[in-house]
């Protein structure tokens, strides 16, 4: 036998897929090996497909386990089989690239043979990939924060998107933190998605000015809760829900209740917990697809900022070109008069 396992084949459909090394630790804390990874995702492979599906979705692969580097495929890997599909996306740069873009349970399974533990799939379909149908805000507490003060903001998330007109549904990270995603009409482009976050994130922020903060500098959040309006920029993207997170335990980034989120630890939903919640409570994020929502108000809201402030638009990150009304991109305590 070789060292970490002979090779074994899982029947995914129509697919055959064959898991190389199955017994080769990818946890050492909890002892998780990737032939449970792999069996995780073919236990949660429906739901994850609803939420991914026809999506174009970076792997974040760990191909050494959770102790080992780990990096982004954001191109469809070398050797991937030719029944496995992709989609085109454009960087912000302008170059573009193929993806990959699940159709079928089967790619889970490919995919978490080659060490991939999240999946980060695009805000958007395969048939539209320059409007999203999805809006996701970051609830993200610094290190000296903790869960509980995310799901603190995240309630106040939820009362914002109300005010708007939207319905949010809670998740875990993974982590620390919380995600709230809505399902929205793809009639808006990625700088006015974005926007839309910035003006709710604002929102949020004149409501528990104590508690959040939409400030991109580390340095003038003053450890509060930051809503990091630029995952919402393009090609950035969060975990998807029932993603395995590259954490000691293997946690789960778990779709949940509103009034589940209050009861929980993240840590509760992992690799080897997940599949029996889901069997109890099922999709939760299912009705999430019963209605599309529109951005009117929250982008109204960002003119009426754009217009009180003086300009309402934020920095984006380091990599990507100057924007229209972007203003200074440098740490504040650093700025010099003659910096853009």
């Amino acid at each position: 036998m070789a060292k970490n396992g002979d090779p074994v084949e899982y029947q995914v459909g129509e697919r055959t897929v064959r898991v190389s090394s199955p017994d080769k630790v990818y946890f050492p804390e909890r002892g998780i090996t990737k032939r449970q990874v792999v069996e995780y995702y073919l236990a949660v492979a429906d739901p994850l497909l609803r939420a991914i599906g026809e999506r174009p979705t970076t792997l974040k692969r760990y191909v050494d386990g959770v102790a080992g580097e780990w990096f982004y495929a954001k191109r469809v890997p070398k050797g991937a089989p030719d029944w496995l599909e992709t989609a085109r996306i454009t960087f912000p740069s302008g170059r573009t690239a193929e993806e990959v873009c699940p159709t079928e349970p089967a790619v889970f399974a490919w995919a978490a043979n080659l060490g991939t533990f999240d999946f980060h799939p695009w805000p958007v379909r395969r048939s539209d990939v320059d409007h999203p149908d999805e809006l996701r805000i970051d609830v993200d507490p610094p290190e000296r924060a903790g869960f509980a003060d995310a799901v603190e903001v995240a309630g106040v998330v939820r009362e914002v998107l109300a005010d708007a007109g939207l319905t949010g549904y809670p998740k875990t990270s993974g982590g620390r933190g919380v995600h709230v995603l809505v399902r929205i009409r793809p009639e808006w482009d990625f700088i006015a998605v974005r926007h839309a976050v910035i003006a709710l994130g604002r929102e949020v922020e004149r409501r528990i000015p104590d508690k959040a903060t939409v400030s991109w500098w580390k340095e003038e959040r003053g450890g509060r809760v930051f809503l990091d309006y630029n995952q919402a920029a393009r090609d950035r993207t969060v975990a998807s829900s029932w993603s395995v997170r590259g954490t000691p335990r293997a946690t789960v980034s778990t779709p949940l209740t509103w009034d589940l989120l209050a009861d929980v630890d993240p840590d509760d939903f992992d690799v080897l917990t997940v599949p029996g919640f889901l069997a109890e409570h099922g999709d939760l994020h299912a009705p999430m697809d019963e209605k599309a929502f529109g951005l009117e108000t929250l982008l109204e809201w960002y003119e009426r900022d754009d217009r009180d402030l003086g300009g309402a638009e934020l920095p984006y990150p380091p990599d990507y070109p100057k924007m229209p009304g972007e203003p200074k991109r440098v740490q504040p305590s650093k700025a010099r008069p003659d910096q853009a």
